[in-house]
């Protein structure tokens, strides 16, 4: 069973109702709880659990020390284009965006990789837009052959590939990598992607079970938070995070948490996810994924990205 089947057992706004309606009481047992049922998980990011965020907090606390220590791993993006012909109305690198845009050599992602680990980092992520004619997978393995003797990980957040593609990247050095569905809200996706290869929205919703099936060793999740309704994506992204784990057990999963932030284009978030509901958010995912690594990225201002530090995150970019 892939996770298409199973998202097709659920009605988006149906499930939105569901957790809006939960009560204190079912709150109250969730936090109770030693594993999480997803209607549990639905209690936690609920409005109704607004008001145990404190509790919320320091079970996630407990769990994330029991389960990863005082450990945080730092890591940095290298940026090898920003050409893209997909029409995401939320992006930057949006193709009818009016922008500069350049792919880099071989010897100018070489030379950015060597000022990267010279700062100290061993964990670095390839990003790319999605334009087969910048960048494609032949270019994308020989970037990663050229900086594996750098770096001790290699992750990629690039556009979708097949199985066989993956086992190139695997092939290459690659170890992990990071897909986000960007809102599992299948009306608004078709809204927000109206052109490219980036429109197939049961395309991507695979992606990372064909990471998983290629033997890549870790894999990332997330939403675009201020899309759907963050506690409806919030537990689809969970719901996804327990299918990889079950299904590819051999590969870590991580959940990552990025929020809509001012871009070329303008486009403003249509849900906004305030900074209490963003801290709910990922001491529920904490609560429901224990082992799971949880990544907080520098579109969080540092301040706060300090405070959340101890509630669950244990990878984080820096710069």
């Amino acid at each position: 069973m892939s996770f298409l089947d199973v998202i097709q057992e659920y009605d988006y706004q149906q499930v939105l109702a569901d957790i809006e309606g939960k009560t204190a009481a079912e709150v109250e047992r969730a936090l109770a709880a030693e594993r999480l049922r997803p209607e549990d998980f639905k209690a936690l990011l609920s409005p109704a659990a607004a008001a145990y965020l404190e509790p919320m907090a320091q079970k996630a606390h407990r769990q994330t020390l029991q389960r990863f220590g005082r450990n945080i791993l730092l890591y940095a993006p290298l940026y090898l284009s920003n050409v893209c012909s997909n029409g995401c109305r939320y992006c930057g690198f949006n193709a009818t965006n009016k922008v500069g845009r350049q792919t880099l050599s071989l010897d100018e992602a070489e030379e950015e990789a060597r000022a990267l680990r010279a700062k100290g980092f061993e964990h670095i992520l390839l990003v790319t837009g999605e334009a087969p004619t910048a960048v494609d997978n032949d270019f994308l393995a020989q970037a990663v052959r050229r900086l594996a003797p750098l770096f001790s990980s290699i992750s990629i957040e690039v556009y979708p590939m097949d199985t066989d593609g993956y086992r190139q990247m695997v092939g290459a050095g690659v170890d992990g990598l990071t897909i986000y569905q960007e809102t599992y809200d299948r009306g608004l996706y078709a809204e927000m992607h109206p052109f490219g290869r980036k429109s197939d929205y049961d395309w991507r919703l695979l992606t990372p079970e064909r990471g998983g099936a290629a033997g890549l060793r870790r894999i990332g999740l997330g939403a675009l938070l201020g899309l759907g309704h963050f506690r409806a994506e919030a537990f689809f992204v969970g719901l996804h995070a327990l299918h990889l784990s079950r299904h590819h057990w051999r590969t870590q999963v991580s959940v990552s948490f990025p929020r809509i932030r001012p871009a070329d284009g303008g486009f403003q978030p249509l849900h906004p996810v305030s900074d209490r509901a963003f801290v709910q958010l990922i001491c529920a995912l904490r609560l429901l994924l224990p082992d799971a690594g949880l990544v907080l990225s520098t579109r969080e201002s540092a301040s706060l990205r300090d405070h959340l530090l101890p509630l669950g995150i244990t990878q984080m970019s820096a710069g």
